[in-house]
C-alpha cells in the first residue's frame, strides 16, 4: 500500500469515525473509565458532616474558622493501543482487511479517549515491536494511530502477544487502559497477559473474519500462510476437510473466550464483515457492562 492510499484510507476512517463517535458514545465512554486517582480541589468551609480528618489546620489557623481539603478525581487516562500488525492481518475476503478493521476500531475508541481529554498512544506489533508513539492528546494524534496502523500492513511476520506485553510492561511506567487489539494467533502469552493486568486494565478486542472459519467449496486450492508464506495444498471440496477446518477454526476461537473469562479480562469479537454501526453497538455494549458492574 503506498503512500496515497494510505492517506486515502485514514480520511475514510476518519469520516466515518466523526459519524459513529457522538456524545452518546463519549458518555459511555467516560462512565466506564475513571481516572487513576485523585486530585486537589480546593479549601472550603467546613459544614457539618465533613470528615474531621480532612479539615486543613494551616487554613483554619490563619482564617479563625474551620476549613477542609477537598478532592477531585483525576479524570485523565494514559490510552494505550497495543494493535496486531501481524501478516495475518492482511487478510480480508470481503469489504475491509482486518487491518483495515484494526485501524477504525483504534480510531473510534481514540476519538472517544481525546474528547474526554485522555492522552492516546500505540504499540504496533508482530513477532517483534514495529512501531511506538508515546501518548499524546489531541485529533492529531489519533489520525497519526491510525496512519500507522494501516501503514504496517504490508509486514510478513508472524505474532508474539506475550513479547508485546512484556514490552508495554517495561515501557509504560504509568497505569494504562490498554486495548488488546488482535486476531489472537499467538502462542501461549497468559503468563505474560496476567502479569499486565496487575499494573493496567487491560481490555482485549478480537479481529476476525468469516472466511477463516469456513472454507468454500472451491475444489483443490494452494493456500499460503500470511505469516510464514508458507504453501499448503488443500481439497476445498472434500466435505472432511471443511468440516475439520471449520471445528478447529470455533475451538480455537472458544479456547480464546475461556483464557479472557478465566482471566476476567473484558473483551470483544468483531468480523471485517460487521457494518460500522454493529461495530460501534458492541463497542457501547462493552462499556455499558463496566460501567454496571462498577455500580454494583
Amino acid at each position: 500500500m503506498d503512500v496515497a492510499q494510505i492517506m486515502s484510507k485514514v480520511g475514510a476512517i476518519r469520516l466515518i469515525t466523526r459519524r459513529l463517535v457522538d456524545e452518546q458514545l463519549s458518555g459511555d465512554y467516560q462512565s466506564s473509565f475513571k481516572g487513576q486517582g485523585i486530585e486537589f480541589d480546593e479549601v472550603r468551609e467546613y459544614v457539618p458532616g465533613d470528615d474531621i480528618r480532612s479539615i486543613d489546620w494551616n487554613v483554619t489557623a490563619r482564617t479563625g474558622f474551620p476549613h477542609v481539603k477537598r478532592y477531585s478525581e483525576e479524570r485523565e487516562l494514559t490510552v494505550m493501543f497495543l494493535v496486531d500488525v501481524s501478516g495475518s492481518q492482511v487478510f480480508g475476503s470481503r469489504a475491509r482487511s482486518k487491518s483495515e478493521l484494526s485501524a477504525l476500531l483504534t480510531c473510534v475508541l481514540a476519538m472517544a479517549a481525546v474528547r474526554n481529554e485522555d492522552r492516546v498512544g500505540l504499540i504496533d506489533f508482530s513477532d517483534r515491536i514495529v512501531k511506538t508513539i508515546p501518548a499524546r492528546k489531541g485529533r492529531t494524534a489519533v489520525l497519526r494511530l491510525v496512519r500507522d496502523v494501516l501503514a504496517a500492513e504490508e509486514t510478513r511476520n508472524g505474532t508474539d502477544i506475550a513479547a508485546a506485553l512484556r514490552f508495554l510492561n517495561n515501557a509504560q511506567k504509568r497505569t494504562a487502559l490498554v486495548f488488546l487489539v488482535s486476531d489472537v494467533q499467538s502462542p501461549d502469552f497468559e503468563n505474560e497477559l496476567r502479569t499486565t493486568m496487575m499494573r493496567h486494565d487491560v481490555i482485549a478486542l478480537s479481529v476476525g473474519d468469516p472466511n477463516e472459519a469456513a472454507l468454500p467449496n472451491a475444489g483443490i486450492v494452494e493456500m499460503e500462510d500470511p505469516e510464514t508464506g508458507e504453501l499448503v495444498t488443500v481439497d476445498t471440496a472434500s466435505r472432511a476437510v471443511r468440516e475439520a477446518f471449520a471445528a478447529n477454526a470455533t475451538a480455537e476461537i472458544a479456547e480464546r473466550t475461556r483464557l479472557f473469562r478465566r482471566l476476567g479480562i473484558d473483551h470483544a469479537d468483531f468480523l471485517t464483515t460487521d457494518s460500522d454501526d454493529a461495530i460501534v453497538t458492541r463497542i457501547r455494549g462493552l462499556f455499558r457492562r463496566r460501567a454496571l458492574r462498577a455500580t454494583r
